[in-house]
C-alpha cells in the first residue's frame, strides 16, 4: 500500500469526482426535462397542473428504483469488490439515458411513450442505486490518515459538475433554439451526448485499483452469501435512520433545483434560460460548500457539522420562497445559493458518515441502501409535495416542509452519533481519533 499510495490516492479522487460527474449528469438532464418539457409532450392531455405532477411523478420512480440498484450492487460489490460495480453502474445509468433520448414520444407512439418512459427512469434510479455506495467507498477506502471526510466529499461534489454541466447545456439549447425546435428535438441532445461522457468515465474507472480495505475483507472477513438479509438483520436501524437523515439534502435540492426551476418559469413567468442562470450559480455555492464541510467533518466530527447545518436549514427554510417571490434577480440568485450553501454543509460530510456506519463487509451494501432510501424519503416526493403545497395554501407553506425534514435529519444523527461501530482504524486509510472529533470519532473508529 505504501509504495501505491499517494499516486493511486490521486487517481482514486479524480476518479470519484468525474465519475459521479457524469452519473449526476445523466440523472439530472432527467429532472430538468421534467420541469420544462416532459408534461406538453409525454402527458399532453392533462391540465397543465396534473401534467406536471404527472412529470414529476415520473421523476420520482428514479428514487423508488435505487434501494434496487443499492441491494444488487451492493451484494456483489461486498463479494467480489467496489471497483466492478462502478463500472457496472455506469454502463446502466448510461444506455439508460440515451435510449431515453432515443423515446419517441406521445404524439408518436401514444401511452406506451410515458410507459417505457418510466421503464428508462426506473433503470437510471438502478445505476445510481449503486453508483453512489462504490464512490463512496472506493474513495474512503483509500483516503489518507485524516482525510476520509474530504476524500468522501468528492463523490458528492461530482454532483455540482453534474448538475452545471446538465442545465449549462440546457441553458445553451435555450438561447439557441425556438420553444417549438426545442420541445421537437432539441430536449433529446443532452441525453444523447450522455454516451461521450459514459466513455471517458469507463476510462477512468477502469485505471484504479480494488480498495485495500476490500482486500483485506477477502483476507480476513467471512463474507456473507446475503449480504442485504445481513444487513436487515444486523444494521436496519443504522440503514433506515442514515436514510432519514439524508433525506433534507434531496428535499433542498431538488425543491430549488427541479421545483424551484418549474415555479420560476411557470409560476413566477420568468424566462427559462434566466431561471437555469440563477440555479447554476446557486450549485457553485453548494459545490463550495460541500468541499469545505467534507473538510470541516475531518475537524470537527462529521455529526456535529450536519447538526449544525440542519439547524441552520429549519431557519432559513422559511426565508426561501418569500425571495423568490420578489421576482428580483438578485433575490433569486441569494436564495437559492444560500439554500444550496446549506444543503452542501449537510450533503458534504454524508460522504463519509454513512460508510462509517457499517463494517466493510457489509459496508457497500448498506451504506448505498440508506444513501438511496434517503432518495425516496426526500427526493422522490419533494417536488410533488411542493408543488401541491404550493398550488393549495400558497409557496410560503414549503418553508414548514423544509424545516420538518431538517428536523429529522438533525434527530437522527443525533441518534446515530451513539451508534457508529465501524473502525477504519486497523484498515489502509486509517485516521487518527481525536477529542476534536466531536466525541464521536471514538466510537465510529473503534475496534471491530
Amino acid at each position: 500500500m505504501a509504495e501505491i499510495g499517494k499516486a493511486m490516492q490521486r487517481r482514486v479522487a479524480i476518479a470519484s469526482l468525474i465519475g459521479t460527474t457524469v452519473e449526476f449528469y445523466d440523472f439530472y438532464i432527467y429532472g430538468i426535462a421534467a420541469a420544462l418539457v416532459f408534461n406538453s409532450i409525454f402527458f399532453p392531455s392533462l391540465d397543465p397542473v396534473i401534467g406536471t405532477i404527472a412529470a414529476f411523478a415520473t421523476f420520482a420512480v428514479g428514487f423508488v428504483s435505487r434501494p434496487l440498484g443499492a441491494v444488487v450492487f451492493g451484494h456483489f460489490g461486498d463479494r467480489i469488490g467496489r471497483k466492478a460495480m462502478l463500472v457496472a453502474s455506469l454502463l446502466t445509468m448510461g444506455v439508460a439515458t440515451v435510449l431515453i433520448g432515443l423515446l419517441p414520444t406521445y404524439g408518436t407512439i401514444g401511452i406506451a411513450a410515458p410507459i417505457l418512459l418510466c421503464l428508462l427512469r426506473f433503470m437510471q434510479g438502478i445505476g445510481l442505486g449503486g453508483e453512489w455506495g462504490g464512490a463512496a467507498l472506493v474513495a474512503t477506502e483509500f483516503a489518507p490518515k485524516g482525510k476520509r471526510g474530504l476524500f468522501g466529499a468528492l463523490p458528492q461534489l461530482g454532483s455540482a459538475p453534474g448538475f452545471l454541466l446538465s442545465n449549462g447545456i440546457f441553458l445553451g439549447l435555450s438561447l439557441l433554439l425556438s420553444d417549438e425546435q426545442f420541445l421537437s428535438w432539441g430536449w433529446r441532445i443532452p441525453f444523447l451526448l450522455s454516451s461521450l461522457l459514459i466513455i471517458f468515465g469507463l476510462y477512468i474507472r477502469l485505471s484504479i485499483a480494488e480498495t485495500p480495505v476490500f482486500q483485506r475483507v477477502l483476507d480476513k472477513e467471512a463474507q456473507s452469501s446475503a449480504p442485504i438479509v445481513s444487513v436487515l438483520k444486523t444494521n436496519s436501524l443504522q440503514v433506515i435512520l442514515g436514510g432519514m437523515s439524508t433525506a433534507i439534502t434531496y428535499v433542498l435540492f431538488f425543491t430549488t433545483g427541479t421545483f424551484g426551476l418549474s415555479y420560476g418559469v411557470k409560476t413566477l413567468g420568468l424566462e427559462r434560460s434566466h431561471m437555469l442562470s440563477l440555479t447554476m450559480v446557486a450549485v457553485i455555492a453548494m459545490a463550495a460548500s460541500t468541499l469545505i464541510c467534507g473538510m470541516l467533518g475531518d475537524r470537527f466530527g462529521r455529526p456535529r457539522v450536519i447538526m449544525i447545518s440542519g439547524v441552520v436549514a429549519i431557519i432559513w427554510s422559511f426565508f426561501f420562497f418569500p425571495m423568490l417571490d420578489t421576482k428580483d434577480s438578485l433575490m433569486i440568485a441569494a436564495a437559492m445559493s444560500i439554500t444550496l450553501a446549506v444543503m452542501g454543509g449537510i450533503y458534504g460530510p454524508m460522504g463519509a458518515f454513512l460508510p462509517e456506519l457499517f463494517k466493510p463487509s457489509l459496508r457497500y451494501t448498506g451504506s448505498a441502501l440508506a444513501y438511496s432510501l434517503g432518495g425516496i424519503f426526500g427526493g422522490a416526493l419533494a417536488p410533488i409535495i411542493a408543488t401541491d403545497l404550493a398550488a393549495n395554501f400558497g409557496s410560503h407553506s414549503i418553508g414548514y416542509y423544509l424545516a420538518a425534514m431538517a428536523l429529522l435529519s438533525i434527530v437522527c444523527v443525533a441518534i446515530l452519533r451513539r451508534r457508529m461501530p465501524k473502525d477504519f482504524s486497523e484498515e489502509a486509510s486509517s485516521e487518527e481519533t481525536s477529542p476534536a472529533a466531536g466525541g464521536t470519532a471514538r466510537a465510529a473508529f473503534s475496534a471491530n
